[in-house]
């Protein structure tokens, strides 16, 4: 609060400047459309910075005393906009921008007075970018599918419905903590819809090797069995297809470390330089595996993958969490011991790593050397088994594939005992 006898110091300057710049900016957005489209003009490069340094004005005021006078200068501004609109209705044309924008902006020059200037900044800024950039996200909202995209908001509605009131505390002796689980659902599945984003984005138009790191992201399986498939259709692209398959399964360890390091810091300290080394090696089999491209075209390689923010992809990753934290314990505590978990990583690796791995990472003892052998193997066996989905598929080059898969395994073997 300002303590305004007449006189402007050098901050009531400046936060009048920026009053009158704010206004302007989303003047000039408002006259260049009017300009460029041929429409009516409500208020342009002069009418929002007046509209602006009215609200400065009347903020001003209700700081001097005069409290009803700013809900009286915005009910002054919405009965404008409210002629406006009318205007518009009855000569058929539609759309309120203008008007909302007049409203807003007089709000603006109010907070510039009375609030934190970075507020009010990033409030004009950002409302001229979503003017000045209609036609973009007009094209954008075009391309979404519509299925994928109410799948999503019914995704993000119940996890901010539900997540909140989740209990956040330990139940049964295996220390199941819903609000912890679901938690975990939300991190894998906004890792997941990164990569799914850029494969449906950009999947078609970027080079293989591209269409691997991407799809990595998303399933390093569900790219491998892709790009197999691209193998054996096209014989010519085959090595490119390997080498989207190998750059794929690099990118696991990098999202596995990432998932474990949010859980547990300590763990994947420890991890940190043995997936380095096994990504690196990744990587390096991937350059072997290049080489000239073939005269043959094909479409980059596209895994059969479904968007990780539908809610049944979600409920199936906790209740296998759920149950693969319990099977462990129960394991790791009879008489099966190291060996019953050790076998049980080998198996989740055939299909997917991610709810053991972090089950294992949530243990309070996750440093201990059975876990960090649990997850190497099941990493190894994961790696492994995709080796087998493209060389079952690529028949030209089944052996290079294998043998490139098989030493990418006997790494893993020495790593399990430098713990």
């Amino acid at each position: 609060m300002h303590a305004l006898t007449g006189a402007m110091d050098g901050d009531m300057v400046v936060r009048f400047l920026l009053a009158l710049a704010l206004g302007f900016l989303l003047g000039l957005e408002r006259e260049s459309a009017y300009i460029g489209q041929r429409k009516v003009i409500f208020g342009g490069v002069r009418t929002f910075p007046i509209l602006s340094l009215y609200g400065f004005a009347c903020g001003w005021l209700h700081q001097l005393g005069v409290a009803w006078l700013l809900p009286a200068g915005l009910l002054s501004v919405l009965a404008l906009a409210s002629l406006s609109y009318a205007d518009k209705l009855r000569r058929g044309l539609v759309g309120a921008t203008s008007e909302i924008a007049a409203l807003l902006i007089f709000v603006v020059g109010a907070m510039t007075l009375l609030t934190d200037l970075r507020l009010a900044m990033a409030l004009g800024v950002i409302s001229t970018l979503l003017l000045s950039e209609k036609a973009a996200l007009e094209s954008f909202v075009e391309r979404v599918d519509k299925v994928e995209f109410l799948a999503t908001l019914r995704f993000l509605l119940v996890t901010f419905i539900i997540y909140p009131v989740l209990p956040n505390r330990d139940f049964t002796a295996y220390h199941l903590n819903p609000a912890n689980i679901w938690r975990l659902v939300i991190l894998v599945s906004a890792i997941g819809f990164v990569g799914y984003f850029l494969v449906k984005q950009f999947g078609q138009r970027v080079g293989l090797w591209l269409s691997g790191l991407m799809g990595g992201i998303v399933s390093s399986t569900a790219m491998s069995i892709a790009a197999g498939r691209m193998a054996r259709n096209h014989p010519a692209r085959a090595p490119e297809a390997l080498q989207a398959a190998l750059l794929a399964g690099s990118v696991m360890y990098v999202r596995v470390l990432v998932l474990i390091g949010v859980l547990n810091y300590d763990l994947a300290v420890t991890l940190g330089w043995k997936f380095a080394l096994l990504a690196g090696a990744g990587v390096l089999l991937a350059l072997s595996a290049w080489h000239r491209p073939a005269v043959e075209l094909a479409a980059p390689a596209q895994p059969d993958v479904r968007n990780p923010f539908e809610i049944r992809p979600a409920l199936i990753f906790a209740l296998l969490f759920v149950a693969l934290k319990i099977l462990t314990e129960f394991i790791r505590n009879t008489r099966f011991g190291q060996a019953g978990v050790l076998s049980l990583a080998g198996f989740t690796g055939l299909v997917d790593v991610d709810p053991f791995i972090l089950s294992l990472a949530q243990d309070p003892g996750g440093g201990t050397p059975l876990v960090l052998q649990a997850i190497l193997v099941a990493v190894l066996s994961n790696t492994l088994v995709k080796g087998v989905y493209f060389s079952a598929q690529a028949r030209t080059l089944w052996r290079g594939a294998l043998l490139r898969y098989a030493l990418w395994g006997l790494l893993h073997v020495p790593l399990l005992w430098f713990l």
